[in-house]
């Protein structure tokens, strides 16, 4: 047994957006995937999250949001979960690289099958590279 998080369907999924319509829209959205999926509207909401449930697999999250952008989550997410699975979301056509970030992204809006694609990959398990 191991006490690493699942990942694949049925992983649970923190989401965190500042619009709460977007937020709702992507949490249904997972569920109908068979994912259990947290929501929070702040990066700091998000970190408080992550702290009290081990069993979250994989972070979905806004880059543009007040107080703390998607990329700075993702650090401190990661800082806490090495290896967390990220996806970024943005509205932009190109989120700045100044951080020079390695996250997955989707751009915004987005349809159930684009976010259900991006999510395979995200949590496809590392493949075993011996032969």
């Amino acid at each position: 047994m191991t006490d690493c998080p699942q990942t694949g369907v049925g992983t649970t999924i923190l989401v965190v957006d500042d619009d709460a319509l977007i937020t709702l829209n992507t949490v249904d959205v997972l569920t109908d995937l068979g994912h259990t999926a947290l929501e929070a509207f702040s990066g700091q909401q998000a970190l408080s999250l992550l702290r009290a449930n081990p069993q979250i697999g994989a972070l979905i999250t806004d880059y543009a949001m007040p107080g703390m952008n998607g990329i700075e989550l993702a650090d401190a997410a990661r800082q806490l979960r090495p290896g967390l699975p990220v996806l970024l979301t943005t509205g932009y056509d190109e989120v700045p690289n100044a951080a020079g970030h390695t996250f997955a992204q989707l751009k915004k809006p987005f349809r159930a099958a684009d976010l259900s694609g991006r999510l395979v990959e995200l949590l496809a398990p590392p493949v075993d590279q011996a032969v």
